[in-house]
């Protein structure tokens, strides 16, 4: 079957099983191939290959509403729905989305790329469609990682009391991006072990109605015996008295097995929960016996041998970076402990907890959790360092106001991708968390120039004991700079001048200070010297510095790769507006107030107008206006 020919998914209730069957072995190869030219997640595509093919023959989207939690899983749902000719393009500028996306088809209902969403969502399309009597089925997919999200939980706990119906697939591939963690992930454990739990409950109801005369009375009266039969047969029936139907688990790469389940499933009413086991990475060795979570999302590989197409810097990972340096500093200071909301992989802390695993901490997808639960370890005089990506850490929005910032705790908290991340997109880029936390009182923001001045920077934030500190850097690697051997704090809320410039200065840090370096250079060339300033820290700002950039009355650019509203650029516009230096000419380039979706990050840059050449230009022209101005005075 040529899948490029495929429009929509009806085709696949005319397949017989062995057609089915085909049609996955097609779908794997086509993945495993294609992925290793563009990326992306290919050990959950590969994994629900099979399932997405049921759910598409037995019902008929999209009138009946399929929701993809995180939607890293969406691939074969894309596949089906008639694009896979775009797939050369996946995850590039312009091209095909790796998550689902509304404007590329009917077919995706919901977009997400954060997990545990799809419950809470699936429920309002639910009472939607009751509202307007209509008829079609909700069926939000979730997998056994994104379910240990207390979003998700609260959307059980409703939907469980409203009794709404909906059916619930539960993907149990026993990993998230990592090795799931968590007293939820056991009993998942019990329940794959334990047999077909509705199977026997409905055999037992068949044998006592089959009792002549008194059968049926029987039976009724049984319904209390099938009622504890869950206690016998299943060790903690989490689903059950959450007010679901639950079904399973179910072999989730047998048509027959999921064609019945789910068949069984439509007839039932109120919610259901379809327990469904499935193999991430199934089809492809290198991903099947992945047990770290490495194969979850990946750049380019090579098919016959599974080795990745290796990065050619050989600067260290900026997360690499700060790991090891709260590694090695954690040796000599043991109030120092790990937390990750699920990302052990992904923040480089697997060789933290190998040598320190008593004061390491996956807490699973709960950032809510991990941000209160650092804020509690603080109050106990330990010094926890939160790992955590800045595109989660918007959802530990008030836990960092209200718990940590709010009782001045000693939390480091490492904002990981920082800035565009590229191929991920608008659900992932980290261009938020300035905004959203430099208003908090307390709180201290820093973001180094390089990874030297990086390692400076923790331990900057391990030592200083007067509230929060956090530390931003991006994604992918440093520059490959010389690196000190002993480590010193730096002062807080110091800038330091990298050149000098008498007209016009550039306010930057991280990763747009060689874009500053770049058009300061270009600029000379055309008569104009630009002090480039490394404003390090984003909160508090160096006013001393900025008292004396403002009496000089030259041009400023602030550049940051994060977003406008609210920024650094702000920041320093409203100092100057509180101290009567309103006149001060400032000009702000950074993120416009719109989502910047998937790309190569120079390629979005150059979109949105932040390179050297646009920032050369910029100020050029700003430089030439306030000449201009001053020659009319």
């Amino acid at each position: 079957m040529d899948l490029n020919e495929i429009t929509s998914p009806s085709f696949i209730k005319k397949l017989d099983k062995e057609q089915m069957t085909e049609l996955a072995e097609e779908i794997r190869k086509f993945l495993i191939e294609n992925l290793s030219v563009t990326g992306g997640h290919i050990g959950p595509n590969l994994g629900v290959v099979e399932l997405t093919i049921a759910l598409h023959r037995l019902f008929n989207s999209p009138k009946d509403k399929i929701l993809w939690d995180v939607g890293h899983q969406a691939y074969v749902h894309k596949i089906l729905t008639g694009r896979a000719g775009d797939f050369h393009s996946l995850r590039q500028y312009k091209g095909l989305c790796g998550f689902p996306k509304m404007n590329e088809s009917e077919h995706d209902v919901w977009e997400t790329g954060h997990s545990s969403t799809s419950l809470s969502a699936a429920m309002g399309m639910a009472a939607a469609r009751d509202v307007k009597g209509d008829s079609n089925y909700v069926i939000p997919v979730i997998g056994d990682g994104a379910l240990t999200g207390g979003m998700a939980l609260e959307a059980l706990n409703h939907i469980g009391h409203e009794k709404t119906n909906m059916i619930v697939i539960l993907n149990d591939n026993e990993m998230s991006i990592a090795p799931n963690v968590g007293a939820l992930h056991t009993v998942l454990g019990k329940l794959r072990t334990a047999g077909k739990y509705n199977t026997a409950k409905d055999e037992l109801e068949y044998i006592l109605r089959k009792i002549p005369a008194v059968g049926g009375k029987v039976a009724a009266a049984a319904e209390r015996v099938k009622d504890s039969l869950k206690y016998l047969l299943v060790s903690g029936v989490f689903f059950e008295e959450l007010g679901f139907t639950y079904l399973g688990p179910i072999d989730g790469h047998d048509f027959a097995d999921l064609e019945r389940s789910i068949q069984y499933a439509k007839k039932v009413d109120g919610p259901v929960l379809l327990h469904v086991i499935t193999k991430k990475g199934k089809g492809y060795r290198p991903a099947e016996d992945d047990k770290i979570g490495t194969w979850h999302g990946t750049g380019p590989y090579k098919i016959e041998t599974g080795d990745f197409v290796k990065s050619t810097s050989v600067a260290p990972s900026w997360s690499g970076l700060v790991a090891e340096t709260v590694r090695n500093i954690a040796r000599e200071d043991r109030r120092i402990v790990a937390i990750t909301p699920a990302m052990p992989v992904g923040s480089k802390l697997e060789s933290f907890a190998k040598e320190f695993p008593d004061r390491f901490f996956d807490v699973g997808i709960a950032e809510q959790h991990a941000t209160t639960m650092a804020a509690g370890l603080a109050t106990q005089q330990m010094k926890p360092f939160l790992a955590i990506y800045s595109t989660f850490l918007q959802r530990a929005y008030d836990q960092v106001l209200h718990d940590i910032a709010r009782q001045n705790l000693n939390v480091f908290i490492g904002i990981d991708r920082s800035g565009l991340v590229g191929a991920d997109g608008e659900t992932h880029q980290g261009v938020f968390d300035i905004a959203f936390l430099r208003h908090m009182p307390n709180l201290v923001i820093m973001m180094p120039k390089d990874e030297n001045e990086g390692q400076h920077m923790v331990k900057t934030a391990i030592d200083y004991d007067g509230g929060p500190i956090a530390l931003r850097y991006p994604r992918g690697n440093g520059l490959g700079v010389l690196m000190d051997e002993t480590l010193t704090p730096i002062p807080i809320g110091s800038w330091e001048v990298l050149r000098e410039g008498t007209d016009a200065a550039i306010l930057t840090f991280g990763t747009t200070i060689p874009m500053a370096f770049e058009a300061a250079a270009a600029l000379a060339e055309k008569g104009i010297q630009v002090k480039v300033i490394n404003a390090r820290f984003i909160k508090p700002l160096d006013t001393k510095m900025l008292d004396d950039l403002f009496a000089t009355k030259m041009p400023i650019m602030t550049v940051e790769e994060a977003v406008l509203a609210g920024g650094f650029g702000s920041a320093v516009i409203e100092y100057a507006h509180d101290t009567a230096k309103t006149a001060v000419p400032i000009r702000r380039m950074g993120i416009p107030d719109h989502f910047i979706e998937h790309g190569n990050v120079d390629q979005l840059l150059a979109e949105i107008g932040m390179t050297a050449g646009h920032l050369a230009d910029n100020l050029g022209a700003f430089v030439n206006e306030q000449r201009a101005e001053r020659e009319r005075v």
